[in-house]
């Protein structure tokens, strides 16, 4: 028997036609109380041995419709992704594969799920150095996790990193679990460095709801939180409210808030040139972390991006110049690729999580060549 489910943790999808195999046909629903449309993530069961064809129907409708380059991501198992042959005719997104088991995974990039997300906490809590707590809770009265790794000193940087404000972003969470694992591994002389530096705070999802409902950008009460750093609110971002008062209440002197972008096929900083209290010291720790990542990773560069703000023309509601602005701190938004990485292609997986999280592993090195001079 044919059957679709988005009955899923972070599952999205509505259904139009399901009766056939080769003229599957279904829908992107909106995110949560908005109109963000973009992410999807469902199973298809009953179609071993079947020649798919799965269309999404309402593809030219999406927030961002940069579909020409993007292919599906695909799994038997949810641990093993891979990439489908998928066309853009201006109007549907068309994906075609032979299945070779019962029941396949189709994806708009793989997700971290809630119970991933739990198990990342609980492994963390576990070194001597990090301290789990709990900073609130979100619209739907779930938990903001938060992760204090390090011990105090008067003279260590405090460096804050945030990843998923924007949940279908899931690429941010495997990010975090690369960064995550090396900043605790006691055998990584660069970790080890680090600890002797800072004292790290870290919310590896700012936007449990949103994942779990299969959002693209909103949260429940359907807030882009990203657009909620100048003035957020208890009822509709407390996510942002209560991360913002940990934040002012131990200082800042770096923050790395780590996203995805749907159109642009790099990995790639976003700054805070912009703000009304730019710097030459600001100025200076960018070109440096940026200079040291290029040198640690070929999977990051410097020539694709944003365009950068005009003097005094930065959006003080997103989280980077804000931080930037109220602390006159570094402060950074990393953004990788839906699409893939065009500078290192991989036809079979594209951007998978796997390079996502050796991304966030190569991210220790940047933040040791800044750290002492933050």
């Amino acid at each position: 028997m044919l059957s679709i489910s988005s009955n899923l943790d972070s599952g999205n999808i509505e259904v139009v036609k399901a009766d056939n195999p080769s003229d599957i046909q279904v829908e992107v629903r909106k995110d949560t109380n908005s109109d963000f449309l973009q992410y999807f993530f469902f199973r298809i069961s009953g179609v071993e041995g079947e020649s798919c064809k799965v269309t999404i129907i309402n593809a030219s409708e999406t927030t961002y419709p940069f579909w020409k380059e993007y292919n599906t991501y695909a799994s038997y198992d949810k641990q093993n992704w891979f990439l489908v042959d998928t066309e853009y005719d201006g109007k549907q997104l068309i994906m075609e594969f032979d299945a070779v088991h019962s029941s396949i995974y189709l994806a708009y990039y793989p997700p971290y799920t809630y119970e991933q997300h739990l198990e990342l906490v609980a492994e963390c809590q576990s070194h001597a150095l990090c301290k789990h707590s709990v900073l609130g809770q979100t619209v739907q009265g779930r938990d903001i996790d938060f992760l204090k790794i390090g011990f105090d000193t008067k003279y260590k940087k405090k460096v804050w990193v945030i990843a998923r404000q924007h949940p279908g972003e899931s690429m941010a969470e495997w990010f975090m679990q690369g960064f995550l694992k090396r900043l605790l591994d006691d055998s990584d002389p660069v970790a080890r460095k680090l600890h002797q530096e800072a004292v790290f705070y870290v919310v590896p999802n700012m936007n449990i709801d949103g994942s779990i409902l299969g959002n693209l950008r909103s949260n429940a009460a359907g807030a882009n939180l990203n657009r909620e750093w100048l003035n957020p609110s208890l009822e509709t971002s407390p996510e942002v409210y209560h991360v913002l008062c940990k934040m002012d209440e131990v200082g800042l002197d770096m923050c790395l808030d780590v996203h995805g972008d749907e159109e642009i096929p790099y990995n790639f900083i976003s700054a805070a040139e912009g703000i009304p209290n730019y710097s030459p010291k600001i100025a200076k720790l960018e070109k440096d972390f940026i200079e040291a990542w290029i040198r640690n990773s070929p999977d990051f560069q410097d020539k694709y991006g944003y365009d950068k703000d005009a003097p005094g023309t930065a959006d003080l509601r997103i989280c980077t110049p804000q931080l930037a602005e109220r602390f006159g701190a570094l402060a950074l938004t990393i953004e990788m690729p839906f699409i893939d990485n065009h500078d290192l292609p991989d036809p079979m997986h594209g951007w998978s999580p796997q390079r996502s999280e050796k991304l966030g592993s190569s991210v220790l090195n940047p933040i040791l060549e800044v750290v002492k001079d933050l």
